[in-house]
């Protein structure tokens, strides 16, 4: 994008996004996310269009996952809000590696834009939401500042900005074309589908590259590891996990300093 990007064009991207994240972070709560890990392991039907070697990979990455405490739980009702924000970040950053190990799911997108990155960026924008969420943080306009001031470094206020009817519909339109088939009544998630979903919620945010350097990110020992050959792959998703950790700080931080909080608000 050419030139600052204004703080109006900043929320007409952000906007749809946190409307877009709900059935993904919804999928994420199930201990096996979207019900997709039969459909992964062997003698499943083949919705996954992978190798065998990235098959594998999904089966483990899916195992993984099932294999902690969920939502509804008790082991859940025990956790603190922090226990559930570390929570987060791990599923976050197992299920974005997931992603990024099968190229064939962002389609075009994965041909076009960097697999790290833009990955990377929605999965930090989805983890904001979910800790936002688990400090009983819902509303949408709160979301949208939270996500400008971590990952672009943006202090913006939306008060008296009142959506019209049109620039709602336009959102709604926008969210739509981000989870794609993902958010319809009936439609049987496929690791396509969440993957292409996942992909398009990444891009969103890479419209903004300029100003996406700004997110949190990992270590320079990450950065340094990700450009060696073989283990290239092992830094740059090293540092997507300690860049997911310096976001769930930092909106811990920046809740606090809104009074918003858990402890805040009791």
């Amino acid at each position: 994008m050419i030139g600052k990007i204004t703080d109006e064009q900043l929320v007409t991207v952000l906007r749809p996004f946190v409307r877009a994240t709900r059935p993904v972070l919804d999928g994420l709560r199930e201990s096996d996310p979207f019900g997709l890990r039969a459909r992964v392991t062997p003698g499943a039907s083949g919705e996954l269009d992978a190798e065998p070697e990235e098959r594998t990979l999904a089966g483990k990455i899916l195992d993984a996952l099932a294999s902690v405490q969920v939502p509804g739980t008790a082991a859940w009702a025990r956790m603190d809000v922090d226990a559930r924000a570390h929570w987060w970040v791990y599923r976050l950053g197992r299920f974005t590696t997931l992603i990024a190990a099968v190229p064939g799911l962002g389609g075009a997108l994965a041909r076009t834009l960097p697999v790290s990155d833009t990955v990377g960026a929605a999965g930090g924008g989805l983890l904001l939401v979910a800790v936002a969420g688990e400090h009983g943080v819902r509303d949408e306009d709160r979301l949208v500042e939270l996500l400008a001031a971590v990952l672009f470094q943006r202090e913006l206020s939306t008060a008296g900005r009142d959506l019209t009817a049109e620039e709602d519909a336009a959102a709604d339109a926008r969210a739509a074309e981000l989870t794609g088939e993902l958010a319809g009544r009936g439609t049987r998630a496929t690791l396509k589908r969440v993957g292409g979903a996942v992909w398009r919620l990444g891009r969103a945010l890479w419209s903004v590259e300029d100003e996406l350097d700004k997110r949190p990110g990992g270590r320079f020992y990450h950065q340094w590891l990700g450009m060696l050959p073989v283990v290239g792959v092992v830094g740059k998703y090293l540092g997507e996990w300690s860049g997911l950790k310096r976001a769930a700080r930092q909106a811990r931080t920046w809740l606090e300093r809104k009074g918003l909080a858990a402890a805040q608000r009791r």
